[in-house]
């Protein structure tokens, strides 16, 4: 079986540290979508790694890590991102396999992202600029280069063609860049990337489910960030639903098993786009400080609100959830009130419903609110330990979402997590 583990947020909840704790219980840890826009922090000998690309249980030696056809890969990036891993003794080019079929970035998708962002003004989407959106496009264009193409003969030829093409839009925008350095830095990685395993990784991962071996399948971004069922237009350009890991890796619907969703304790999104439990005072500050709410990706703030019950079982819904994960508890220790938004009042209609037009609504959250409990989570070793109100918040939590909440991060700790009975 393959189970699954995702965010049901904008991003963010912390899904680097659950499949790193999880993968042990695993034989091989594959991401199926996104690219290097994703930041999947966890720490390996009290150090802070950012994975972007390469899956959470690289640094497990018994695994095996697998980069799936959904996933498009930036050559340049993942180079760095390889030479770092490899730096702290561990060994890609046994436990890393990439999928023929991934997406490739080129430096003139990153051109395009930068243009289509700034030629959308204040309507723009938050972009993390990294050529994701533009290469995602060529795929369903059915334009786009293969990492399997990069072993072709005739290689350098489809580039320059899908460069040409992309040349003449960015005329066409008038924008203007030198590409020539990051062409330098491209075609060194390209050659780089040629090192690691390149095979056809959906005969070969049906082969070990088929042969018994376990399967953790990792997303990136959140399931408010879907293409199809996000806050669109303010969304990724993949699948980042439970869905998703199907055509991601090329694995049948029946292998599915369990649906790891996580959730922050609260809510926070990067960049642009409609946010119903924004807090624009004082606690949304003091939720960004103690927080530490900046990403991990661009380092830019996070805007931060309570949590959303609505969205949050709207998500549950979506992706079939059997186990709910709260990440970043510890954070709500210094809050004097905790709220939960358990419907939207839209013009004068109550709703426990996620809107379709979600951008042109005018929300008003409603709430309950649970006073602050009267002990650190951060202290917490089991579940016994936990305070009265938090145990009520996790009781609110399960029952409008009708999910179990089945383990609860307490802290940035690798062993701070506690599960609950």
């Amino acid at each position: 079986m393959v189970d699954v583990l995702l965010g049901l947020q904008w991003g963010d909840e912390g899904k680097g540290k659950i499949v790193d704790f999880l993968a042990p219980k695993y034989d091989i840890i594959a991401r199926f979508q996104g690219g290097p826009n994703a930041g999947h922090t966890l720490y390996w000998n009290d150090k802070k790694i950012v994975l972007h690309t390469i899956p959470s249980g690289v640094f497990h030696p018994e695994l095996l890590n697998v980069i799936g056809n959904g996933v498009v890969i930036d050559p340049v990036s993942f180079k760095a991102e390889c030479e770092e891993i490899e730096s702290l003794g561990v060994d890609l080019i046994r436990s890393l396999i990439i999928s023929e079929k991934a997406h490739i970035i080129l430096p003139t998708h990153k051109a395009l992202d930068k243009a289509s962002e700034l030629s959308k003004g204040i309507n723009k989407i938050g972009s993390t600029l990294k050529g994701i959106g533009p290469t995602y496009m060529d795929k369903t264009g059915r334009n786009g280069l293969r990492v399997g193409d990069l072993l072709q003969k005739d290689f350098k030829e489809r580039y320059n063609t899908l460069k040409e093409k992309h040349l003449t839009l960015l005329k066409q925008m008038n924008f203007e860049e030198d590409i020539s350095m990051l062409e330098e830095d491209f075609f060194a990685a390209v050659e780089a990337l040629k090192k690691y395993k390149i095979i056809a990784v959906d005969y070969w991962l049906n082969d070990q489910i088929v042969q018994g071996k376990k399967v953790l399948a990792e997303g990136a971004q959140g399931t408010m960030l879907d293409i199809d069922f996000g806050t669109y237009p303010f969304v990724t350009s993949s699948n980042t639903i439970t869905a998703g890991l199907c055509t991601g890796l090329g694995i049948a619907p029946k292998w599915v098993g369990k649906v790891f969703g996580i959730s922050k304790a609260y809510c926070t999104r990067v960049g642009s786009g409609p946010f119903p439990t924004e807090l624009l005072d004082e606690t949304g500050d003091l939720l960004r400080k103690t927080g530490n709410e900046f990403g991990s990706t661009t380092g830019r703030p996070r805007r931060c609100g309570w949590i959303d019950l609505v969205a949050l079982k709207y998500a549950c819904m979506l992706n079939g959830v059997t186990d709910l994960i709260i990440t970043k508890a510890d954070v709500l220790d210094e809050m004097p009130n905790i709220g939960l938004c358990t419907a939207y009042q839209i013009d004068g209609e109550i709703t426990q419903q996620f809107p379709f037009d979600i951008n042109n609504a005018t929300i008003q959250p409603e709430f309950n609110y649970i006073n602050q409990w009267d002990k650190k989570l951060s202290t917490c070793i089991n579940n016994d330990d936990l305070p009265h109100n938090f145990n009520e918040f996790i009781t609110q939590v399960e029952t409008f979402t009708n999910v179990k909440i089945s383990f609860v991060s307490n802290g940035v700790g690798r062993n701070q997590l506690i599960i609950r009975k």
